[in-house]
């Protein structure tokens, strides 16, 4: 196993409240304030953009196949859509999930997996291009991090409270099958994950303060320690997708952070892609 410490990183930018949901597109590492309200872009420069979202507390992000960004607003339990010019509600699933919103990852198809992040009782809403509502999975503990396979055929998502990554088959109707452990007993909560080439989940370990690579079964094969800052989430991007993107905080519950602006972005190049969705 290969550990790692935070000095191997390089800092693109620091100075906001809470970041999630990174995500890489068309040049860009876009992702979440969620207690700022915002949703920002940055550049492999550490050029800053922000687009304000008050009255709104975004976490999953994800594109449509025709470029329209999808923005989960978490504890108003609604999917929004930004065109570039403006802001529209896709869907109110309020009445059909039982706690906030957090994680998303959308395929090819533009249907949208949204995690409803109950403790226990936790589901994954589908949101299909017609903005119709589906319940696919339930009963997970705390539905965090998401992501399908190059292959399109395996959903795995990461659940917090269970301390595992769960997969489900993926019907051509979007459906979600076959319930399956990927790893389980891991360092600690897991939050935000993104998939490699080989098959590899990196996972942001939140009380465990370090991103892990790890394998199908549980095999650990490499480990960021991020010192005393909280792993947050993480994404694959960049040049042959090569960058890994690692946002982290001073603090696992985002309450606490109310008011600061001590989330951190940090980057660093991987031997292994990035493959599959986000």
């Amino acid at each position: 196993m290969i550990c790692k410490g935070a000095d191997t990183l390089t800092t693109l930018t620091e100075g906001f409240c809470f970041g999630e949901g990174p995500r890489w597109f068309e040049g860009l590492l876009w992702f979440s304030d969620m207690l700022g309200e915002a949703v920002h872009t940055v550049n492999l420069h550490g050029d800053l953009t922000t687009l304000p979202l008050p009255g709104h507390h975004p976490s999953g992000l994800g594109f449509r196949p025709d470029g329209t960004l999808l923005i989960v607003s978490g504890e108003q339990r609604r999917l929004l859509r930004y065109d570039g010019y403006t802001l529209d509600e896709v869907a109110d699933l309020s009445d059909v999930v039982p706690a906030a919103l957090g994680d998303m990852v959308i395929d090819n198809a533009g249907r949208a997996y949204i995690g409803s992040q109950a403790r226990e009782g936790g589901v994954i809403a589908r949101v299909d291009p017609d903005d119709s509502i589906a319940i696919v999975a339930e009963t997970l503990d705390f539905p965090n991090g998401m992501v399908i396979t190059p292959d399109r055929t395996t959903l795995i998502v990461a659940e917090s409270t269970g301390r595992r990554l769960t997969a489900f088959s993926i019907r051509a109707d979007g459906s979600l099958s076959d319930r399956r452990i990927f790893a389980e007993g891991l360092d600690g909560p897991p939050d935000g994950i993104c998939l490699d080439a080989e098959g590899g989940v990196w996972v942001a370990m939140t009380l465990a303060h370090a991103f892990e690579r790890i394998e199908a079964g549980g095999t650990i094969t490499d480990r960021i320690e991020m010192g005393d800052r909280t792993a947050i989430a993480c994404a694959l991007g960049g040049p042959e997708r090569r960058t890994l993107f690692l946002l982290s905080s001073t603090d696992a519950y985002p309450q606490r952070l109310i008011g600061t602006k001590q989330s951190r972005l940090d980057a660093m190049t991987v031997d292994i892609p990035g493959a599959g969705l986000p």
